[in-house]
């Protein structure tokens, strides 16, 4: 096997701090954004929708996705859980999964496309008012997420999961020594991200 995209940047590092945190070792291929090898006919045979990161399986069958890649992973090496122990709590992980990802992940990606230079060649075109727009959505969500914080450890509960991977990874973006700014009445929030930060899998995969 083998992921297509950068180990250390973008939703390949969420993968690859998921692999570190399972002790799975897979290597990266990176994929040159910024010189648009995602969108030659090489890598769109392996993911039509030209995105980053694919896992290729050793029979040459891809998948996309990276909370699908993630779930494929989890059923072939299913400890430690990250995605639950059973149905319950594999709901309760992929509900707060779900509103870190359309609530914080989304909205900062979109705000980081439209209104930063490094990345304007990845949009035909910038729109800072919506990228602002898009940031002020999650900061409002964030606000959600340190009141889910006040009384847990982790972003779904007792254990560290896929969602703080995402939550963490969206944080830091690209710049782990100057990550995006909380809310300053976000202390719960503020608490579980000094804390996150720390962890070994992901200092391993910090930028360089």
């Amino acid at each position: 096997m083998k992921i297509h995209g950068y180990r250390k940047l973008g939703s390949s590092r969420r993968l690859a701090i998921y692999l570190e945190e399972k002790g799975i070792e897979i290597p990266f291929v990176p994929v040159n954004l910024m010189e648009g090898e995602h969108r030659t006919p090489d890598f769109l045979a392996r993911n039509p929708a030209g995105l980053i990161p694919v896992l290729e399986l050793d029979d040459g069958t891809c998948i996309g996705e990276t909370v699908a890649i993630a779930r494929y992973l989890e059923e072939l090496h299913p400890d430690p859980p990250f995605m639950g122990r059973d149905p319950l709590e594999r709901a309760r992980l992929e509900m707060w999964q779900r509103v870190v990802e359309f609530g914080v992940y989304t909205q900062l990606r979109a705000y980081v496309r439209q209104t930063s230079a490094f990345a304007k060649p990845l949009e035909p075109v910038q729109m800072p008012e919506w990228g602002e727009l898009n940031k002020r959505y999650a900061m409002d969500s964030l606000r959600m997420l340190d009141a889910q914080l006040a009384n847990n450890p982790f972003v779904a509960g007792p254990d560290f999961s896929w969602a703080d991977i995402t939550l963490a990874t969206c944080i830091q973006g690209g710049r782990p020594s100057n990550p995006f700014e909380l809310p300053g009445t976000c202390e719960h929030l503020a608490r579980w991200y000094d804390q996150v930060s720390r962890r070994p899998s992901l200092v391993a995969t910090q930028p360089d």
